[in-house]
């Protein structure tokens, strides 16, 4: 569920007309719900009720400053993978101690800064990752909490880009080696043993993936509980999916599968939902600017672009597009709706059908709060969409629309020879 809706034709963010926020602010713009984003994480959280756990906010899916806030607010924290996001939460005033740093590539800057942050843990994905963490807990003369993320060797069956639990993915440790792992960090004095992590993969819209998982992970921690390696917390991931085509299972019954097979481990549950929390919460509103018809297709031209929203070209994913004003009457065409940006893949959508749309018509393209701004990019020195948050009647800007001078002021102009 979400807070956008018609009022008669209009389309509304809670309070606030769609139409409203696009004449003073622009297109294309980024909407995000106040209320959808607390009803999402809500839902989550009592979905988990029934175990001790803690959800930590894959914030890669979306990390303004201030969604960052709402979630901290509401007792959330969260996963990361790089310094930036590291100082991202911090600045959004998390606390350090809710904090998990995944990623295959840390760097030992950005491990000395989560040392000296005091985060949560580390999920480790590799063995040099493992001695690089001692190693730089050794010089700073601390321990280092660890998790080892094991890589289940399952197919979640969802797009081969974001599907992470499979054997020949980059993510994560063979499941073969597990036990030879920890045997080496328990060598470590510099580490200490804390967790078991894993992650299958995003957008998963049944539960099967994850009672699989659920079953190999639990497995794990009871032998290592049998081998005197008691473990403090187990990171299940995220990954389920929303609504963009199909209809993904509900929080409670992804919770109720992915708990049943870890009953009685006497460890504390970390959830890192990411896209299940802000996916439906945010649209990008575009305006049309022309409609372009040829011989065999009819192009809807959008002020928004693929360097906006490169979800549809890169996952070949479904947006939903709603007219921000319904008109009565209009006769439903198949169309392209495409952006300005020099590339065949420059689409939001491809052979839809919708209401006609005119030159100067808002389209909203839902389903846009989850990889959506994150991804965005100065493709083609195009400004990148400001983003707003709306609660109640509200609205705020909680990021500008970049300048033209934010696009160059790193650039330097040299002197060449002839």
């Amino acid at each position: 569920m979400h807070h956008f809706a018609y009022r008669g034709n209009e389309l509304y963010a809670e309070d606030a007309a769609i139409k409203d926020i696009a004449a003073h602010i622009g297109t294309p713009v980024y909407i995000y719900s106040a209320a959808t984003l607390r009803r999402h994480f809500r839902v989550f959280d009592e979905a988990l009720s029934g175990a001790d756990h803690l959800i930590c906010y894959a914030m890669k899916a979306l990390s303004n400053l201030s969604i960052l806030k709402l979630f901290g607010a509401m007792g959330s924290g969260f996963d990361i993978v790089s310094a930036g996001e590291l100082m991202r939460c911090l600045r959004a005033g998390a606390e350090a101690k809710k904090i998990v740093f995944s990623g295959v590539g840390k760097s030992e800057e950005e491990i000395a800064a989560a040392l000296d942050a005091g985060i949560l843990m580390f999920n480790v994905e590799s063995r040099p990752e493992l001695y690089r963490i001692a190693e730089v807990a050794r010089r700073k003369k601390v321990k280092a909490p660890v998790s080892l993320r094991v890589n289940p060797d399952l197919d979640p069956g969802t797009h081969p880009h974001i599907s992470t639990g499979h054997r020949t993915s980059k993510f994560g440790i063979p499941l073969a080696q597990v036990f030879e792992y920890y045997a080496q960090a328990r060598s470590l004095p510099e580490l200490e043993l804390v967790g078991l992590s894993t992650h299958i993969g995003s957008q998963i819209t049944e539960t099967g993936p994850f009672i699989e998982a659920g079953e190999k992970v639990a497995s794990i921690v009871r032998q290592l509980k049998s081998d005197g390696i008691a473990l403090r917390y187990l990171d299940i991931g995220g990954g389920l999916g929303i609504p963009y085509l199909e209809e993904p299972p509900p929080p409670s019954e992804y919770a109720a599968a992915i708990l049943k097979p870890l009953k009685g481990l006497g460890v504390k549950i970390i959830a890192e939902p990411g896209r299940v929390l802000v996916g439906n919460a945010g649209i990008l509103v575009t305006r049309v600017l022309y409609v372009k018809e040829t011989d065999v297709k009819r192009f809807i031209v959008v002020d928004g672009a693929m360097n906006d929203l490169i979800r549809p070209v890169l996952y070949e994913a479904y947006h939903a597009i709603w007219p921000v004003r319904k008109e009565s009457g209009r006769k439903p065409v198949i169309a392209d709706v495409v952006g300005p940006v020099c590339e065949s893949g420059d689409f939001f959508a491809q052979d839809r059908e919708m209401p006609d749309p005119q030159a100067g018509e808002l389209l909203a393209v839902m389903s846009a709060g989850a990889y959506g701004f994150v991804m965005a990019s100065n493709y083609n020195s195009r400004a990148r969409a400001p983003e707003v948050l709306v609660e109640g009647s509200r609205v705020h800007v909680i990021r500008e629309r970049d300048r033209f001078e934010d696009l160059i002021n790193r650039e330097k102009l040299v002197e060449l020879g002839s």
